[in-house]
């Protein structure tokens, strides 16, 4: 049979992307746990026979995707090609060959056709349980961190390892949410291979040794173009945030070269005692997806399209920690990531990238128990997702509540109060707390939880820029920082499990992004538009911008009469 034509390889690989979003949604659509389901917080994509990322789907985020492009590999080595067989379902925590730390699950399906190997689909979830201390930075060392699943056979010809998931359930907070899941990961996988062999079957493919090599040949040469297209230069970026006891400095020397742009993560903080670390393959995710997005963002993601980013770091560094390194909270650095390397891409792209946002999601998580002498009360695991503001870009205003650069959804109050005995008494945006420039900073938001009567909480705050808030760019001020403190007045550390008695909520304010370009240039209408939703108050307004005050005051009044907007 004839070769296919280059028409009908760029239908299979559209509706190779199509494959693997169906697969992310099955996922969302069966996963226990709430960060998948309403948030998002997943991956999922197609490899060929080699290990080589061919597809990823576009629900799901850089960290997983990025970082899952590499897994296959390990898990092809771990098991062997000659002990994979059709029916089977592999899977790892593991940080240093999965995505960063053990709450993230990694399962990987081979998929046979006429009994031939000829390809793999992975998908990644984050559960809210993996045992040990709990989702946190308190950690001394990885194993503190819960239940570690090396590379290995979930299934076996269609027969699940029952021993396995015994020793899973006796080692987790969440025994049925954490078995739901890694069906459901399996499942979706499973969505992904039918499909797949439908689409086989449909172009009388035999294996995919064409399509592959049409896929990872064009993106290569799309992505070197746009690569080639620059000028070449060399530039240093900065950033210090807070760190769990002591301040953390990224610093990133980049370089961008004929056929490839170099990062490199020389002169970084060391590895913290606690679990902020980042492997290696994590942080080469998120520097990756920086890059990608500012040089080749509609090039589809794959194995080739992410190979001209070439990403190094001395291991040691807090962005390259080594096992046995705690590693729970490495999202906290590694979304740090891409505004790091940004603050260079700046000085060789001027008028391309966006102002330093919230950086990494405002996360908790409330371990909730009964108070003494309760009664009805119960035990529960809530974990959440929330954004701060994403900072301002060189031609628009920072997106508010949104997650730059994981790309996870908040989650919805209903969905966090149903999944315990868990009340969010606030949640709103939070005004003045978007850098004032030309263009805004996004606002960050107000949020206020406790526990329901006759339980008490561990809080496990998950946050960052409580000292250094996003930078602005070009003229641009600073985002509002992070706060965070009992419902008593009582601060509260941006990191760790700190316990909050029964009858005590936690009060917290998330970060605002940065803002772009000098304030006295912010167009007059815009801020006007500001003033009347609210976004901006007048004294900041008058503080900021140079607005005249009671112009201020008169146009939030109409505005709350409905005369205006």
């Amino acid at each position: 049979m004839s070769e296919p034509s280059q028409v009908a390889y760029q239908v299979m690989w559209t509706r190779l992307i199509s494959v693997v979003e169906e697969q992310a949604q099955a996922l969302v659509r069966t996963a226990f746990s709430p960060s998948v389901r309403e948030a998002g917080d997943l991956s999922a994509g197609v490899y060929d026979d080699a290990g080589q990322m061919l597809a990823q789907a576009v629900t799901g985020t850089p960290g997983h995707v990025n970082a899952m492009a590499d897994a296959v590999g390990h898990f092809i080595r771990r098991i062997g090609r000659q002990n994979m067989f059709p029916g089977d379902v592999y899977l790892t925590n593991d940080p240093w060959e999965g995505t960063g730390h053990k709450h993230d699950i990694t399962v990987v399906t081979p998929v046979f056709r006429n009994e031939t190997l000829i390809g793999f689909f992975a998908c990644t979830a984050h559960v809210t349980d993996i045992g040990g201390r709990g989702f946190g930075a308190d950690a001394n060392d990885v194993h503190e961190e819960g239940l570690y699943l090396p590379v290995m056979k979930f299934a076996e010809r269609g027969a699940v390892d029952r021993t396995l998931l015994a020793i899973i359930r006796g080692n987790v907070r969440e025994p049925d949410q954490l078995v739901g899941d890694i069906h459901a990961l399996a499942a979706c996988n499973e969505i992904g291979m039918r499909r797949l062999l439908e689409m086989m079957a449909e172009f009388a493919l035999t294996d995919l040794s064409g399509i592959s090599d049409f896929i990872l040949t064009n993106s290569r040469s799309a992505t070197l173009e746009r690569i080639n297209a620059l000028a070449p230069g060399k530039a240093e970026g900065h950033m210090r945030i807070d760190g769990y006891a002591t301040p953390i400095d990224l610093h990133v020397h980049l370089s961008i070269e004929r056929d490839r742009i170099l990062c490199d993560w020389t002169g970084t903080s060391g590895v913290d005692p606690k679990g902020i670390n980042v492997p290696m393959v994590y942080t080469k995710a998120y520097a990756c997806y920086a890059l990608k997005c500012a040089v080749a963002p509609d090039i589809p993601n794959n194995a080739a399209s992410l190979a001209p980013f070439e990403v190094t770091a001395p291991e040691g560094t807090i962005v390259n920690a080594p096992f046995p390194a705690p590693v729970a909270l490495r999202h906290v650095i590694g979304h740090m990531v891409p505004d790091t390397v940004y603050d260079a891409l700046d000085k060789l792209l001027p008028g391309t990238v966006p102002a330093e946002g919230a950086g990494c999601l405002c996360n908790f998580q409330l371990s909730v128990r009964p108070a003494p002498g309760a009664k009805g009360a119960r035990r529960a695991e809530v974990l959440t997702f929330n954004s701060g503001g994403s900072g301002a870009r060189p031609a628009l205003d920072g997106m508010s509540a949104t997650a730059f650069p994981s790309g996870v959804m908040t989650m919805p109050v209903e969905a966090t109060e149903q999944a315990g005995p868990v009340i969010i008494w606030r949640k709103e945006l939070r005004p003045d707390s978007g850098g004032a420039g030309q263009h805004r900073g996004g606002l960050g938001q107000y949020m206020e939880v406790g526990a329901r009567d006759g339980h008490a909480f561990d809080f496990s705050a998950m946050l960052d820029r409580l000292d250094h808030p996003a930078r602005g760019r070009r003229g641009g001020t600073s985002g509002g920082a992070t706060v965070i403190e009992r419902s008593d007045g009582t601060a509260m550390r941006g990191k760790g499990r700190q316990a909050v008695p029964e009858g005590q909520r936690v009060r917290m304010a998330f970060p605002g992004g940065g803002g772009y370009g000098n304030p006295a240039d912010r167009d007059r209408d815009r801020l006007i538009r500001d003033i009347a939703l609210g976004y901006v108050t007048p004294d900041h307004a008058a503080r900021r911008y140079g607005f005249d005050r009671d112009e201020a005051e008169a146009i939030l009044a109409r505005a709350r009469l409905g005369e205006i907007l």
